[in-house]
């Protein structure tokens, strides 16, 4: 097969959700996570080694999204109703970015909860149509991955953590940026962020009802996992940590 083919908007056959290919993805960035979070000491004590790092994954997210913007005007495709950054996925690349730079405290109370839980889900059910080896299957891979580790950089390295005020800002923030989107869809006659219509590919969106109910189900549902991420990875740990410091103070 011609390179060129990897690169052209014409495929011969569409991405399958949960095929080898898909799968494997998942675990190279669940690896890289991993590999991310055991050498978290050996990055946060080197300054060179941390901000090394932290450039790559700026490097990362821009060539993502310039890599996108270049591949629709090079095939053609280029559209205001459906190629802006205007998804989820695409506000909190470029926002990750931002935190990156500047290291926004504000930006990560954000970025924790709506980078990595709409990641996450973006990441078991793709909105993608082109299947490995596609330059599109792997952009959105990596687009995906570079989001969660941004926040996942700023928790382990960087030692940043959210709290429970984390939590209703984002949801607010959430609101916040839908209703500027619903505003950009009514002037451009788009679907970003599927405020309009669920998307045409499989995705979690398909259980929760109907249009617009699903809408206020999927803000349920994100409150939920936004609850989850705080409670498994923060409150409890902490809890946990406090309750055995608390019996090593008891006298024998």
């Amino acid at each position: 097969m011609h390179l060129s083919s990897y690169f052209d908007r014409q495929r011969t056959e569409d991405f399958l959700m949960f095929s080898p290919s898909h799968w494997i993805a998942l675990s190279i960035i669940t690896l890289v996570c991993i590999l991310f979070y055991c050498f978290r000491f050996e990055i946060r004590t080197d300054v060179r080694l941390r901000q090394s790092v932290r450039l790559l994954l700026i490097i990362i997210l821009m060539f993502s999204e310039t890599g996108l913007q270049i591949w629709y005007l090079s095939q053609g495709v280029w559209q205001s109703n459906s190629s802006l950054p205007l998804e989820l996925c695409g506000i909190t690349l470029l926002l990750s970015v931002i935190m990156l730079i500047t290291r926004s405290r504000t930006l990560y109370s954000f970025l924790y909860f709506a980078g990595i839980g709409g990641a996450f889900i973006a990441l078991l059910t793709p909105n993608l149509v082109y299947p490995f080896p596609h330059f599109r299957f792997l952009l959105f891979f990596i687009a995906h991955g570079g989001i969660v580790l941004a926040s996942l950089y700023m928790t382990w390295i960087e030692g940043y953590k959210p709290t429970w005020k984390s939590l209703l800002f984002t949801m607010l923030g959430l609101n916040i940026v839908a209703a500027c989107v619903w505003v950009a869809n009514y002037i451009l006659g788009s679907n970003y962020m599927f405020l309009s219509h669920k998307p045409s590919t499989y995705s979690v969106l398909d259980y929760f009802g109907p249009y617009p109910y699903y809408l206020l189900v999927e803000e349920l549902f994100a409150f939920i996992v936004f609850l989850l991420m705080y409670l498994v990875f923060f409150w409890v740990p902490e809890q946990h940590k406090s309750r055995r410091k608390r019996i090593r103070r008891i006298p024998y």
